[in-house]
């Protein structure tokens, strides 16, 4: 995506002897009027532009009169939210002279909109005449959704991005990503992720004995239950390396990826999000326990004769399944999902598609 920049050239005064009630008539005339539509009741934008999407029915956190919501009597709160005195004079507070001030940074995005992505500093003053600019830009060119990523350290500009009509969409450690609908429609834009990814690992010995921890944390804390090692997938990880690698973490076993034997899916799993959980079939390729301190209380081989009388795995649907479908694929009774690697006919990125293999043969064969 191509870099672009709006530019505009705001003349500023600081310590102006014309009245602040009168510095309006210093700026440019294109830009006057731009301002006056701006914060003038009674030129108002339609009723709908930048209105709060349908799907989300809580305010944004902090900006519960903002983020779009109209207040009562069919004004724009955004024509409400400030003086022309006050707007006026916070733009022309940078500086004696006529310069340009920063633009702002964007790109076009694949589906008719676009992404301003902040990183240096800018006056919110400034900033928000480039913002209300850029959308009235935008909007006559027919663009349809506006991102703006802003990074933690410019947090400080949260409450004229929600002022314009912007809600939030999501946040990372360090950023937060709003989101804007120009036309007057319901929009089309994506909802965050929806889900969080899960892995459960099934590993036997040629013992027949499973490999099992007592978590420290955690609804199992303390009860003297035996589980298999599970864990949650990182970002840009692959579910097979993730079992791997909670397995290795857990109990210090060196193990190969196998087959994906099952999955669950449940909602309302984690802050509201639903969540995948694979259960993985792994072979394991050392066996001596190194059990990590911070997470697991204890760690073992345990016959699965012994593992299967525990009460909870007998009252847990999960688990019983999990070693049904463990113990079939052991005895060769049932057949998982094994990933190859595919390509795109977008892109050269490769991915992994998770099969059923040997029942694909049979029936090519």
């Amino acid at each position: 995506m191509a870099a672009h920049s709006l530019s505009l050239y705001l003349p500023v005064v600081t310590r102006s002897p014309v009245p602040l009630a009168f510095r309006h008539l210093l700026l440019p005339h294109r830009l006057r009027l731009r301002l006056a539509s701006a914060v003038t009741p009674s030129r108002a934008r339609p009723l709908g532009l930048g209105a709060r999407p349908p799907r989300h029915h809580a305010a944004p956190l902090g900006y519960g009169v903002g983020a779009g919501r109209r207040p009562s009597g069919g004004l724009d709160h955004r024509a409400m939210s400030s003086s022309t005195n006050s707007t006026v004079a916070t733009e022309l507070s940078v500086s004696e002279n006529s310069r340009e001030t920063e633009p702002l940074p964007f790109v076009n995005d694949k589906h008719g909109g676009v992404i301003i992505e902040m990183k240096t500093p800018m006056d919110p003053g400034v900033f928000s005449a480039y913002l209300k600019a850029a959308l009235a830009k935008w909007r006559e060119q027919g663009i349809r959704g506006v991102w703006i990523k802003l990074p933690i350290t410019l947090s400080n500009l949260i409450p004229t991005v929600v002022e314009e009509g912007f809600w939030y969409h999501h946040a990372e450690e360090t950023y937060l990503m709003l989101a804007y609908w120009l036309p007057n429609t319901t929009h089309t834009l994506p909802v965050n992720a929806t889900h969080r990814v899960g892995v459960g690992a099934f590993i036997m010995n040629d013992k027949r004995e499973v490999l099992v921890v007592q978590e420290k944390s955690g609804v199992l804390r303390g009860l003297g239950v035996w589980k298999f090692p599970t864990g949650v997938v990182e970002p840009g990880e692959d579910i097979n390396v993730g079992a791997i690698r909670e397995v290795k973490e857990e109990t210090g076993i060196n193990a190969e990826f196998v087959e994906v034997l099952a999955f669950r899916q449940s909602h309302k799993a984690f802050f509201d999000k639903s969540d995948l959980f694979f259960v993985c079939l792994l072979r394991p390729l050392s066996y001596d326990i190194t059990k990590q301190d911070s997470e697991i209380e204890a760690c073992q081989w345990m016959p699965v004769e012994e593992f299967a009388a525990q009460p909870f795995v007998q009252k847990h649907e999960l688990v019983k399944y999990i070693l049904e479908v463990g113990l079939a694929k052991v005895d060769k009774k049932y057949a998982g999902f094994s990933p190859i690697s595919i390509k795109s006919a977008f892109t050269d990125k490769l991915s992994l598609f998770y099969m059923n293999r040997r029942d694909l043969d049979k029936a090519s064969g």
